[in-house]
């Protein structure tokens, strides 16, 4: 079952550094380009990706083409993608190892959830971190 309550939330927030922003866009209008910009100065270290837009920069930071790309492990996957992409998104997160998937508002799919969560990996589903850090900071649960 993803993980839901402030505590669990506050407890990712507060453990990842780095993150794969999955469907990044350049269009600063488009949430995740604002969630990415949020992110960033926030402290967290964002690889954007985006194969249409792999090789380029996007807020300052290059842009890959696929999570098997990026040249590290991060410890988390936030999707913004249609929710008929995450059987594949799980593949991937299976097979590069972050520990965590967050998935955006409205993208939800309980059978991949539960079969990365088989595989030991944390879920968070159907929330924006720049909607939940502002909230938890201010209930203290968050530094």
């Amino acid at each position: 079952m993803p993980l839901s309550t402030d505590t669990e939330i506050a407890s990712v927030l507060g453990s990842v550094k780095t993150i794969a922003l999955l469907g990044a866009s350049p269009k600063p209008e488009r949430p995740s380009h604002e969630v990415m910009g949020f992110l960033l100065a926030k402290g967290y270290e964002v690889y954007p990706v985006n194969p249409g837009l792999a090789g380029s920069e996007l807020l300052g930071r290059q842009v890959y083409a696929s999570l098997a790309d990026i040249p590290l492990v991060v410890d988390m996957v936030d999707v913004f993608r249609n929710a008929s992409f995450l059987p594949q998104i799980v593949d991937e997160v299976l097979a590069c190892g972050p520990r965590t998937l967050w998935t955006q508002l409205g993208v939800v799919d309980a059978e991949a959830a539960q079969r990365a969560e088989a595989q030991g990996v944390k879920v968070v589903m159907d929330r924006c971190p720049a909607i939940d850090w502002p909230r938890l900071r201010a209930a203290g649960l968050l530094q």
